[in-house]
This record gives structure tokens, C-alpha cells and sequence, in this order.
């Protein structure tokens, strides 16, 4: 499975969740609730999985805490925010390069439209 068809069944999953949920309830309510969809449609989700940072030729015991991992190769980043700012869009991006994943969805569960918190940033797609 590429990482577009997998983005395709997180984003049909995270509308469903948004049309029913609606905005404005805490970004682990919609962690939560975003994994069980994904794994009841047979996708391998991984729930604030530590990824370590290398430096110096040295891996550092904590690097970082995603959100979600979707078969190793989607990060989702979840915020109930007012707005995404860019340094939401700069952190997955790191995040991205640090684990080697190409494929990043940041998701703003706290918007009225899902569709305007979505962004998908790449790294090497």
C-alpha cells in the first residue's frame, strides 16, 4: 500500500470522525478515537511511538513522540487548535526527516470545515 492510498483511508476516516464529533473536543479524543478507525480498516497504527534523534553518530535516548504512525509510513500529527501556525508545518517536517518517513498529515480537528486543517507536507515523496 503506497502512502497516498494510505493518507486516502486516514482522511475518509478523520471526516467521518469530524462530522460526527464535530469540533472543539481535546486532540487525544480524536487520537484516540482517529487509531481505533484506522486499525478497524486492517491498518498498522502506532500511538505516540518514540522515535530517537542520531546525533554524532550517538542515538539519543528521546528524540520525539509522534501522534500516529500509519504502516510506517504516514505520520499523522493531530492539534485542536484555533489555527495551525507554520511552526506546526516545520515540526512534522523535522519529524519527517528525523524518522525517514516521507509522508506527513497535520490535522486541526478544531476547525468547523475539516478540510481547511488539513495540510500534507512531504519529505522526498
Amino acid at each position: 500500500m503506497t502512502e497516498n492510498d494510505i493518507s486516502q483511508k486516514i482522511l475518509d476516516c478523520s471526516f467521518n470522525i469530524h462530522s460526527k464529533l464535530g469540533p472543539g473536543l481535546f486532540e487525544s479524543v480524536y487520537e484516540e478515537v482517529l487509531s481505533y478507525e484506522l486499525e478497524k480498516e486492517g491498518l498498522e497504527v502506532k500511538r505516540q511511538p518514540i522515535i530517537a534523534v542520531n546525533w554524532d553518530n550517538h542515538q539519543m535516548d528521546l528524540g520525539f513522540k509522534a501522534d500516529l504512525i500509519v504502516e510506517d509510513k504516514v505520520i499523522i500529527e493531530l492539534k485542536s487548535v484555533e489555527s495551525l501556525q507554520a511552526v506546526h508545518k516545520k515540526q512534522l517536517l523535522t519529524y519527517l526527516k528525523l524518522s525517514d518517513i516521507k509522508l506527513g498529515l497535520l490535522m486541526n480537528f478544531n476547525e468547523n470545515m475539516l478540510k481547511d486543517g488539513i495540510k500534507r507536507i512531504v519529505n522526498g515523496l
